[in-house]
């Protein structure tokens, strides 16, 4: 039996997922098990780890995993399991890719990525003050979504980390590009996006639709970038029919 795992995003811990996974069980029983595992540094009993590179980071949480594994990944999770795809290929069968981009940081050639400036303001901020840098954070990048009052309240509930960890985490966004690799993702990859998204924009899993060969593009109307909290049922029902259909 293969195991989905689920891998968050920057600033969030693991209980993010906790809708979603409840959401999912009751379809999935005895097909799939479910495991949530966080990110180094986003659980209590975890010490801050500074990683240099997505690669070392990724390396430490595959060690922790054995067997056929489905990666789902949101935001900085998707971007992990998008590299995994390409170290790992005997290992993870399948991708389920929310809120995704290959390159998070605005370049000359990526457009639709988030300012330097803006990025190392968000980093000032969580050496002053984490808990309200995050909570701004959490506002802006959920403005646009039809739930967004609902939505920010989740993340808000599930937001927390050690600074070290969060500067480390923002730091390896800034400097990770997965451009030249996706084009070696050979796993069946579903794209699940918000409409509204405004940190990862709608281009961004296009572009991935267009350079991952076996990948299909859902698209939340009333979404942001949590669209598994804006929309927990579409969502899991959208991930148990891509399940189905690539089985």
């Amino acid at each position: 039996m293969s195991t989905i795992v689920f891998w968050h995003g920057w600033g969030v811990g693991p209980g993010v997922w906790d809708d979603l996974v409840d959401e999912l069980r009751p379809a999935l029983a005895g097909k799939y098990e479910l495991l949530v595992q966080p990110l180094p540094g986003y659980t209590p009993e975890q010490i801050p780890t500074i990683y240099y590179s997505a690669t070392q980071l990724l390396d430490d949480l595959m060690k922790e995993l054995s067997g056929p594994i489905i990666l789902c990944g949101w935001s900085l999770g998707a971007m992990l399991a998008m590299l995994a795809a390409t170290r790992f290929p005997d290992q993870v069968q399948k991708l389920i890719l929310i809120g995704a981009t290959p390159n998070f940081m605005k370049r000359n050639d990526w457009p639709g990525g988030v300012p330097l400036n803006m990025i190392d303001k968000l980093g000032s901020g969580i050496r002053v003050d984490p808990v309200t840098a995050l909570r701004r954070f959490i506002t802006i990048f959920n403005q646009n979504d039809a739930n967004a009052r609902e939505v920010a309240r989740k993340l808000t509930d599930v937001s927390s980390a050690p600074a070290a960890s969060l500067e480390a985490g923002l730091d390896l966004l800034k400097h990770t590009d997965l451009r030249p690799i996706v084009h070696d993702i050979r796993q069946r990859t579903l794209l699940l996006h918000g409409a509204h998204d405004t940190l990862m924009p709608l281009s961004a899993a296009e572009w991935l639709q267009k350079h991952i060969q076996k990948s299909v593009l859902a698209v939340l109307p009333g979404a942001s970038h949590a669209p598994f909290l804006s929309d927990t049922p579409k969502c899991a029902e959208i991930i148990v029919d891509f399940l189905n259909a690539s089985n």
